[in-house]
């Protein structure tokens, strides 16, 4: 296929606050990982709700600086927002506005035709606990020559119903090509351990399993083989690392695209890129994917 990957999930405001003062910038993990893809050379379009205000407007203009295609559902409540500070440990914490809490994504004929051209479509940030919501995204990705890639990417404060939103992301999620969880994703939806949920999901019938457990690496698990890396060392310091699952995701979702890895040795290539591309991101302020090059 010769569409561009599309991404379904989160376009917001990161409204960033620490001893230094309120920073501002545009974000969203699906927004992050449609522009990651775009950095990494690979064609993407989003389909995420945003607001007819100045902060649709950034969000707008980021996008076509970075060459997205943005298919926008219209939001009754403006663009969403999340306020941002960083726990003891440095990992961002937030707190939501009305918009993010109430985002839905509309299935219009432009929409439907994009899915239906791309090589691949992500889903990641979405309001699994909506079961009206999740239906319309399963009908709208149905067709079982679409791969599909899922990043569940609960977040606390968008969060209304843990069963209802577990049991429409393993809905969605059956049968998946890819799935990426974190270490944070399963505490916060099932309260186990990554390792549980990974073999949770293979046995649901995901082809592959992207894990990443933070400061600990990341691993994949596919087809009877397992893989894993530590965090890539790079020179420089970690200033942050808000957009380091999101350049996961993208990375491996740009290098798996045309098919799955058929080896080990493959895959270990595939998840070393990935570790390589979040390294360089979280030397960076906000979420916008960077390269080791």
């Amino acid at each position: 296929m010769s569409g561009r990957v599309v991404v379904i999930g989160d376009a917001l405001i990161d409204e960033l606050r620490d001893e230094t003062g309120v920073r501002e910038f545009v974000g969203g993990a699906g927004l992050n990982v449609a522009v990651g893809l775009s950095r990494l050379g690979v064609p993407a379009s989003l389909i995420a709700m945003v607001g007819d205000d100045a902060a649709g407007e950034q969000i707008r203009d980021f996008l076509a600086e970075h060459g997205v295609e943005l298919l926008a559902s219209p939001s009754e409540h403006g663009s969403s927002r999340a306020v941002s500070t960083r726990s003891p440990g440095g990992e961002p914490e937030y707190v939501f506005n009305d918009a993010a809490q109430n985002r839905r994504v509309r299935y219009g004929d432009a929409e439907r035709a994009a899915i239906a051209d791309a090589p691949m479509v992500v889903v990641s940030c979405f309001p699994f606990d909506d079961a009206e919501q999740t239906r319309l995204l399963m009908d709208a990705t149905a067709s079982p020559s679409t791969p599909l890639a899922i990043d569940p990417n609960p977040r606390s404060g968008m969060l209304h119903d843990r069963a209802a939103f577990v049991q429409g992301f393993e809905r969605a999620a059956s049968g998946a090509l890819l799935v990426k969880v974190g270490d944070d994703d399963a505490q916060l939806l099932y309260g186990g351990s990554l390792d549980d949920l990974r073999v949770r999901l293979v046995g649901l019938g995901v082809g592959a399993v992207l894990a990443t457990y933070g400061a600990g690496g990341a691993a994949i698990d596919a087809a009877g083989t397992s893989v894993a890396r530590g965090i890539s060392e790079l020179p420089g310091r970690i200033v942050d690392t808000m957009g380091g699952g999101d350049a996961v995701l993208a990375t491996t979702v740009a290098l798996v695209r045309d098919r799955l890895p058929v080896d080990a040795e493959e895959w270990d290539a595939v998840l070393t890129r990935a570790m390589d591309v979040a390294a360089a991101t979280c030397r960076h302020e906000g979420a916008l994917l960077r390269t080791p090059e």
